[in-house]
């Protein structure tokens, strides 16, 4: 990136009308969209459901340090082996559920479920996470000079989602640095962006054709697939789709289906093993045997809406298909095991991430780098503390309070914090996380959102793929393997980043 152009480059209007139809055009051509919303398409206008929008997407890929993208991305393997670990842990995540379960059914829930399979004998022992380990750039000061490190958001380990957009926006925007930067009257020169490659739509659906094999054929002669199991009315549904297709590139029947149909269209082979059987909806005559079941609902309470709900997800975990995520793996997710994980080791004792990750190992030092700052709000002495921090308007100020959820548009910030735990019962502070906020370093972009233009400072977070296969009982890990990467993008006065809860945007990395 040349020094002599600001970045992003300013625009006259015309520059910005042919770069933004150049965007649109590209995207719908090659799938970097969404279903649009209500808001933006009313439904008596797209009544047959046949429209499709592109993306909110950044015109120029964001400037991102270099020495952070390979830092998040050299680490994700041991990410990936780390909450595989946790989720083995019966014990431990017991623990970690008892600590927030007062005032969370959801997580109770879940727990149940566990335990009710638990109890009659669980039939598959392989486990698929497709995991995503989001950071945000931060500008360590007590260094000198001082170093630019990424520390961890969050780890989702079910419905990690962006993976088949992700790829498209990185193509977008090579598209434009070879076809358009160069025309403009503040040109960026063609080969002037190092524009990483990005490949996660395969390297994610290398990890659900790791499973599927790992499955092994039928023993009661039926064809084997792979089912996403998907929200109604799911806008995200081109994301999903790629990943979709790539699978199926590769012979393996792949069927879509809405987690409100489970009941009706799946049932469990009454044998030991409990294979789950999916009969086709279109032609009742097709049974086929799940290998693998990819979770991109269930990951919220939308989408229990009542007892059959949780019958439906109790009718898969008992069954025979290898999930993603099992409930375990779900639980392993939560922000009480991140803020366990990332306590600070006591001096001459062992840290909690030992558990899992020995201590001293280059593994567990790489681990800590990316930690922030993570409290409890329970009522132990860390608790306690936190609690004063979270009461306190000028001191929340640093701070964003979170729940034990997935999904974008959860979280309490900054001043919103003393009053919401005020009408909050006491007995469910508990159930949250007390996380210090990251103020990565200033950087501009344009977003194209819904045909309109917003333009200013944003806010980048990375979010790193993995795809990893492992046994419950014997511990081993048949797969494990860093699987691209997202870069979301926020206006810095918005809080909230997720691009599907409608805050963030589609952007990739331009490496500096």
């Amino acid at each position: 990136m040349t020094s002599s152009v600001p970045y992003p480059p300013p625009l006259t209007t015309a520059e910005q009308e042919k770069l933004v139809q150049t965007i649109k055009d590209w995207s719908i051509a090659n799938g970097l969209t969404v279903r649009p919303a209500p808001t933006v398409i009313p439904d008596e206008v797209n009544s047959t459901g046949i429209a499709a929008v592109n993306a909110p997407v950044t015109l120029f890929p964001s400037p991102f340090p270099k020495q952070c993208f390979v830092q998040g991305k050299s680490i994700q393997t041991a990410y990936n082996a780390l909450y595989a670990a946790v989720s083995r842990d019966e014990a431990f995540l017991a623990q970690m559920v008892k600590e927030v379960v007062d005032g969370d059914d959801f997580i109770r829930n879940l727990w149940d479920v566990h335990l009710k399979v638990k109890a009659e004998g669980y039939t598959q022992n392989l486990s698929l996470g497709l995991f995503r380990s989001d950071y945000m750039v931060h500008q360590d000061e007590n260094a000198q000079p001082p170093v630019l490190q990424v520390k961890q958001v969050e780890f989702n380990t079910i419905a990690s989602s962006f993976g088949g957009l992700s790829t498209k926006t990185s193509g977008l925007h090579k598209y434009l640095a070879q076809t358009e930067y160069p025309l403009l009257d503040k040109a960026l020169p063609g080969g002037s962006l190092d524009l990483p490659d990005n490949q996660s739509i395969h390297g994610l659906a290398k990890g659900i054709e790791a499973a599927f094999h790992a499955y092994g054929k039928s023993e009661i002669n039926h064809p084997t697939c792979v089912i996403f199991l998907t929200q109604v009315g799911e806008r995200n549904v081109f994301d999903q789709r790629h990943l979709e297709y790539q699978v199926a590139s590769s012979a393996i029947p792949v069927f879509r289906l809405p987690f409100s149909d489970i009941l009706t269209t799946t049932f469990i082979k009454e044998t030991p093993k409990r294979q789950l059987l999916y009969r086709l909806p279109s032609n009742p005559s097709k049974v086929f045997e799940v290998a693998v079941i990819y979770m991109r609902a269930g990951y919220g309470p939308g989408d229990y809406t009542d007892a059959s709900s949780w019958q439906a997800r109790y009718h898969l975990e008992r069954s025979a298909a290898i999930k993603c995520p099992t409930v375990l793996t779900q639980l392993a997710g939560t922000k009480k095991v991140q803020q366990v994980l990332a306590t600070p080791r006591p001096a001459s004792e062992p840290s909690m991430l030992s558990k899992f990750i020995q201590d001293d190992t280059d593994q567990a030092k790489a681990l800590w780098k990316t930690f922030t700052n993570i409290y409890p709000m329970d009522t132990s002495e860390a608790g306690l503390e936190a609690r004063k921090k979270a009461l306190v308007p000028e001191a929340a100020k640093a701070y964003v309070l979170k729940p034990q959820r997935e999904g974008g548009g959860n979280n309490i910030y900054r001043g919103a914090i003393p009053e919401f735990l005020r009408k909050t019962p006491e007995s469910h502070w508990g159930s949250y996380i007390l996380m210090e906020l990251i103020t990565p370093p200033p950087v501009e972009n344009v977003i194209l959102r819904n045909g309109q233009i917003e333009q200013g400072g944003v806010i980048c977070e990375l979010g790193v793929y993995g795809a990893c296969v492992w046994d419950q009982q014997s511990g081993q890990v048949h797969y494990n393997d860093e699987a691209g990467y997202l870069l979301r993008t926020k206006g810095d006065k918005s809080e909230e980043g997720g691009v599907a809860a409608g805050y963030g945007c589609m952007d990739s990395c331009s490496l500096v």
